[in-house]
C-alpha cells in the first residue's frame, strides 16, 4: 500500500503542536476510509526509527499520527541519539506537565477523528516514553486498542512535572484492549516494576496481554545501531502482535465489549 506524508499543526493547552501524518492510499478508491493510530515517540521526538515504524503501520492500512511531544520546549525536529540529545529529552520529559501530555494525546485523537478518511476507530502505540504515552492515551474511551513497547515510568509513577503520575491507579479507566511488551533485560523497567504493572492490570480488570522477551533490552525495536540494542527478529514478532490486535479490534465490527468472565472448560 502506498503512503502519503504531511503534517498538521494542532492546538493544545500549551500551544501549537506539529503532528506528522502518514496516510495510506489505494489507487482508484478516492473515498476509502481507514482506522487510525497515534504513534508516540521516545524521548527523542519523531526520529528516523519512529518515522519508519509509523510508515510500517500506515502501509498496512492505518492513518498514523505522530505528535511532537516536546513542542513547549523545542521545534518538531528530532533530538540526536547522543549525550546532549538524551539529556535534553530526559529533561523535557519531567519538565512537561502531565496534563499537557494528556492534552497532546486528546488533540491527536481528535485530529484523526476529524479526517474524512478515518472510519472512526482509533488505536495507539509507542516506544519508551511513547509506550507510557500510548498507555495514557488509552485512558481516552475513544481509543479501542493500545500496544505499549517497553513503557517507562509507569511502575515508578514518575512521568511529568513533579514526577507523580497517576497512570497505574487509573488503569481501570482503560476500556480498550491493551498489549504490554518488555524485554527481560530492560534495566529501565526492572522485574519488580513489570510485576507491579502486570498485577495492577489484573486487579483493575483490564483486558490485556503481557509479553516479556528473553534476551531483549530496552528500545529493542529502534532500528539504529548507536546503542547496540536493535533486534530485528524479535521486532518482527512484536510487530505481528500489533497487527493482530489492530486488525482484530480496529478492522472488525465487534460492537462494545460485554465484559464478564468467560467460562473455560477444564479439559486437555
Amino acid at each position: 500500500m502506498l503512503i502519503t506524508e504531511s503534517h498538521s499543526d494542532v492546538s493544545t493547552e500549551t500551544g501549537s503542536m506539529r503532528v506528522f501524518l502518514y496516510h495510506p492510499t489505494i489507487p482508484n478508491y478516492p473515498q476509502a476510509r481507514f482506522p487510525a493510530v497515534v504513534v508516540f515517540s521516545e524521548i527523542y521526538q519523531v526520529t528516523g526509527p519512529v518515522a519508519r515504524f509509523a510508515r510500517q503501520i500506515a502501509g498496512h492500512g492505518y492513518i498514523v499520527a505522530a505528535p511532537s511531544s516536546y513542542h513547549e520546549f523545542t521545534g518538531p525536529e528530532a533530538l540526536a541519539y547522543d549525550g546532549p540529545g538524551t539529556d535534553a529529552g530526559n529533561d523535557y520529559k519531567i519538565k512537561k506537565k502531565l496534563s499537557a501530555y494528556d492534552s497532546d494525546a486528546f488533540a491527536s485523537v481528535s485530529l484523526l477523528l476529524s479526517l474524512p478518511t478515518c472510519n472512526g476507530r482509533i488505536g495507539t502505540t509507542g516506544m519508551c516514553l511513547g509506550g507510557h504515552l500510548a498507555y495514557r492515551c488509552a485512558l481516552d474511551r475513544r481509543v479501542s486498542a493500545a500496544v505499549c513497547y517497553f513503557a517507562t515510568d509507569i511502575h515508578s509513577h514518575s512521568l511529568g512535572e513533579g514526577k507523580q503520575d497517576d497512570s497505574l491507579p487509573r488503569a481501570g479507566d482503560i476500556k480498550g484492549e491493551l498489549v504490554m511488551i518488555f524485554g527481560k533485560q530492560d534495566n529501565h523497567v526492572p522485574p519488580q516494576g513489570r510485576d507491579l504493572i502486570r498485577k495492577t492490570l489484573h486487579d483493575k480488570g483490564v483486558n490485556f496481554s503481557f509479553y516479556e522477551v528473553a534476551g531483549a533490552q530496552h528500545a529493542f525495536i529502534r532500528d539504529e545501531l548507536s546503542k547496540g540494542r536493535y533486534d530485528p527478529a524479535i521486532s518482527k514478532i512484536c510487530f505481528e502482535m500489533l497487527l493482530e490486535l489492530f486488525g482484530r479490534v480496529l478492522n472488525s465490527e465487534l460492537g462494545p465489549r460485554a465484559g464478564g468472565e468467560q467460562e473455560i472448560e477444564d479439559v486437555c
